[in-house]
């Protein structure tokens, strides 16, 4: 029996893990399930979170979705459907990945002769829709745009933006429904199920094997046929730091905040080492989350994506090493 793909996008810090979790837990709970994972960093950050939590993972080859769309992605997809024969398979992209593209390498015929595509979700942060989609229109439109529902994520927490992050949702897909209910009340159900129709809000109504494929590492977007992800280079810088160095939480604060005045940050997230365990540091613009952790590496990580970084100042910041892409 053919398996069932779907897709879970969404723009950089949206909830798009947290969604999956749910979906895990609720509507995936006895079923043979493979999450495709890609990050924007060198390391998976939030697949060593999953891991962490008992979650089982399976590597795929290195190389990231964005850069090996035409020919990696389909092939690895491939064979990893054919090694663990999964009833349903969840991808999550990127954030700055574009769902069109992912759709139409998972529409290959190499692929649907093993699995079709059921559904493509993108996640939206009420509260910065309209931000991203004034800085970053080309990246967070092709997200909207090509989804068969959308999820507004932070909704009690920005319930003046709610009208206008729906609004804009509805200007740029018109056919498919809108959920913003607060995650414990979302109807994960509804938000699988075949949507047909004239779009709507549907916001007022209502042992897993984990597939981890690495962001992208220098050299491997050297084919000139792999355009996304050479304008996605154009605009955005990844750095990596790898740091032994023992934090306490007012000092990750102050990092993050000296961070923040060199270019322009947008996503940060990974696990550093604390003096009795280890930190989980999670920033989105104007919010910063940093939550205590028993278990992290052997080397804390940290990745950051934004604009005009200086990769000199932040492996200082943190004490460490960094990588680039």
């Amino acid at each position: 029996m053919a398996a069932d793909i779907y897709i879970v996008s969404g723009f950089l810090g949206a909830g798009k893990t947290t969604l999956i979790q749910k979906l895990l837990g609720e509507v995936f709970r006895d079923k043979r399930v493979v999450l495709v994972e890609n990050d924007f960093g060198e390391v998976g950050v939030d697949a060593a979170l999953m891991r962490s939590s008992g979650v089982e993972v399976a590597e795929l080859s290195s190389g990231c979705i964005c850069c090996n769309i035409s020919g990696d992605f389909k092939k690895s997809l491939r064979e990893l459907l054919l090694r663990y024969r999964p009833e349903s398979v969840i991808i999550e992209p990127s954030g700055v990945g574009k769902l069109s593209e992912i759709a139409e390498a998972c529409s290959d015929p190499s692929i649907l002769a093993l699995a079709g595509l059921r559904s493509k979700i993108t996640v939206a942060d009420a509260g910065r829709c309209r931000m991203y989609f004034d800085n970053f229109g080309e990246f967070f439109e092709d997200q909207i745009a090509n989804a068969d529902a959308v999820v507004l994520s932070r909704c009690e927490e920005y319930p003046d933006s709610l009208a206008d992050a729906r609004a804009l949702a509805r200007e740029l897909n018109d056919n498919c429904p809108i959920f913003s209910a607060p995650w414990p009340a979302l109807d994960t159900a509804a938000l699988l199920a075949p949507q047909g129709g004239v779009g709507h809000d549907a916001g007022d109504v209502c042992g897993h094997a984990h597939a981890h494929n690495h962001g992208c590492r220098d050299g491997c977007c050297d084919d000139a046929g792999h355009v996304h992800d050479h304008e996605a280079a154009d605009i955005f810088d990844a750095v990596t730091v790898y740091s032994q160095r023992e934090f306490d939480e007012r000092e990750l604060g102050a990092a993050v905040a000296e961070m923040e005045l060199g270019g322009t940050l947008l996503r940060a997230k990974g696990t550093l080492r604390g003096r009795d365990g280890f930190w989980e540091l999670q920033y989105i613009p104007g919010e910063l989350k940093i939550t205590r952790r028993t278990e992290g590496g052997a080397d804390g990580a940290l990745c950051v994506l934004g604009r005009d970084l200086d990769s000199e100042k932040i492996a200082e910041l943190f004490g460490g090493t960094t990588g680039v892409r």
